[in-house]
């Protein structure tokens, strides 16, 4: 077989349910990939764990399987997925029970050695990014269904691509070139249409989740099964490029994919065509990511309405602060959100909203204290006082890090499926990333008339978080417009049009055969997504905001 189709069926955690059957009955595919880990997911298994030392894995995954295990058989359709999260030997050893009540005789097998949990004490979870090759042993073993822990999401293609191709660890363009379809994969409908800039443009009421044809020599064609909804084309490969990454070196276990090489062409009707990757040896660590427990946090919205905004925020700011005095929590963040308009034709466009949210190591400090100082003040305070909803007791939040681990002190092993344990080789050639030079800029548009509009008429944008960092890609949709981006837009301008960044760390990374730019915002998101640190936690709408954000645009380019 020439060509190797992979498809997705989940981009998280509570993705779409019926996806794995329309991925199955919508068209030709030769393999399945899940993804359901993320560093939110990972807590919330870990806290799971807590609970049942038997859980730690995706419990949907077994459910989506009830109705399409015998489907995937008759078809030949291997599966393969990081939903056994923190326990992959029990999700395989779920997977076999179900087949064996079913009576449909699947192979399983898993991939274990991620967990590193008991070298960092007070973790709740510790687990190393592996790679594709514990998959690659277990498909070459003859197993249909392939469990995973924490790999790299691009693994679930490089793997089945590498055991398919019989690519070598050291044939790093194709290994590359696989890792960035898997990339554009991972997520699922984001790479046709889903959460897309230019949404507009095509029918995504409901997308079809995306699949690659792989070629032996690491290039692909993302598509989609026909008559699904949604669409593909050079713009959403491109936003999915960009999603949670940094810069050109995209670095992994296998190997450093380079973004910047990467060229995209429309191949005919949903379909892009990914051609010149180039690969280069891996880093000499792995990444780990830590989960613990924060401590506690609560929050309550004060409604402002109408007249004296700033006075009224003033006046119960102050109440507060006095009522929890006696015993503060150890983290106040207070944020006045200006929705209100004036003369409004409505209630509630004429109210602000004033959040506080209180983060402390004791539940205590975050719980009846608060709640009591708030709800104390329901005839006390300003005219017109009322909050969204009362706060309730202190919530447990989680603090995500990360660390490294030298490639040769993990056990990566294929557990296959028919017990044999076969140990992965960490790899043998090994290159410490470095910064690349920034590339040459394209000539500037020539000067000319401008008109005062937002970014997003002439640029998408696509955002994420990696931690505590955010990442917002823009990118040009023509040769023209990346002429002026690329000068327009400096990390400068960034920080003026994103005050919030104003006082952090922001890199800015040039990708011409993109025509994008990648800006890094560092510790935007505090301790991680689930310290929710900022009204939107993982920075999902950052790029939406960026792109409505007015400039001097050329009339050329409107």
């Amino acid at each position: 077989m020439s060509v190797l189709r992979i498809g997705n069926f989940s981009g998280f955690y509570g993705d779409r349910a019926a996806a794995l059957r329309e991925m199955l009955t919508g068209g030709e595919v030769d393999v399945l990939t899940g993804d359901y880990l993320a560093e939110l997911t990972m807590l919330i298994l870990g806290r799971d764990r807590l609970k049942d030392p038997s859980a730690g894995y995706a419990r949907t995954f077994p459910r989506q399987l009830e109705d399409t295990l015998g489907l995937a058989h008759e078809r030949g359709v291997r599966i393969v997925t990081n939903a056994g999260g923190l326990n992959p030997a029990g999700l395989a050893d779920a997977v076999r029970q179900l087949a064996d009540r079913l009576g449909i005789p699947v192979r399983v097998a898993h991939v274990e050695g991620d967990d590193r949990t008991a070298d960092h004490p007070g973790a709740l979870a510790a687990h190393a990014y592996l790679g594709g090759f514990g998959i690659a042993e277990c498909l070459r073993a003859g197993a249909d269904v392939v469990v995973t822990g924490r790999v790299t999401d691009a693994a679930l293609v490089t793997g089945p691509a590498a055991a398919h191709f019989g690519w070598r660890p050291e044939e790093y363009d194709r290994l590359a070139g696989a890792v960035v379809a898997g990339h554009v994969l991972e997520c699922g409908t984001q790479a046709t249409g889903g959460n897309y800039a230019f949404f507009q443009e095509g029918d995504v009421r409901r997308p079809g989740f995306p699949l690659a044809e792989i070629h032996a020599d690491g290039s692909s064609v993302i598509t989609k099964h026909p008559g699904t909804g949604g669409f593909v084309d050079v713009g959403t490969v491109t936003a999915q490029l960009l999603y949670e990454t940094g810069g050109a070196r995209y670095a992994g276990p296998d190997v450093t994919a380079r973004l910047d090489t990467a060229e995209l062409s429309q191949d005919g009707p949903d379909r892009v065509r990914i051609r010149g990757v180039r690969g280069e040896a891996p880093p000499p660590t792995l990444k780990v990511g830590l989960n613990r427990l924060g401590g506690f946090r609560n929050e309550v919205a004060f409604v402002l309405t109408g007249l004296d905004i700033e006075a009224k925020a003033a006046l119960v700011r102050e109440q507060m602060n006095d009522a929890l005095a006696e015993a503060p929590p150890a983290d106040v963040r207070w944020d006045l959100v200006r929705t209100d308009r004036a003369d409004a034709g409505t209630e509630e466009t004429a109210s602000a909203l004033l959040r506080l949210v209180v983060r402390d190591p004791d539940e205590r400090a975050v719980g009846r204290a608060l709640s009591g100082a708030a709800i104390e003040l329901a005839l006390a305070s300003y005219p017109g006082f009322h909050v969204l909803a009362p706060p309730g007791k202190g919530a447990p939040y989680g603090v995500f890090e990360h660390a490294y681990v030298p490639q040769k002190a993990v056990d990566h092993v294929a557990v296959l499926h028919d017990g044999r344990r076969v140990a992965v080789a960490p790899a043998q050639d090994v290159r410490a990333l470095d910064t690349l030079p920034q590339p040459p800029l394209p000539e500037p548009l020539p000067a000319g008339p401008t008109r005062r509009a937002p970014l997003g008429l002439v640029a998408g944008a696509r955002s994420g978080d990696k931690g505590g960092n955010a990442n917002a890609g823009v990118w040009a949709r023509t040769d023209e417009a990346w002429r002026w981006l690329a000068h327009e837009l400096t990390a400068e301008r960034f920080r003026q049009l994103i005050p919030e960044s104003r006082e952090l760390a922001v890199a800015r990374h040039v990708l011409p055969n993109l025509r994008a730019l990648n800006f890094v915002v560092e510790d935007i998101l505090g301790a991680g997504v689930a310290a929710r640190h900022r009204f939107d936690p993982q920075a999902k709408a950052l790029g939406e905001w960026l792109r409505s954000r007015h400039l001097d645009l050329p009339e050329a380019l409107l």
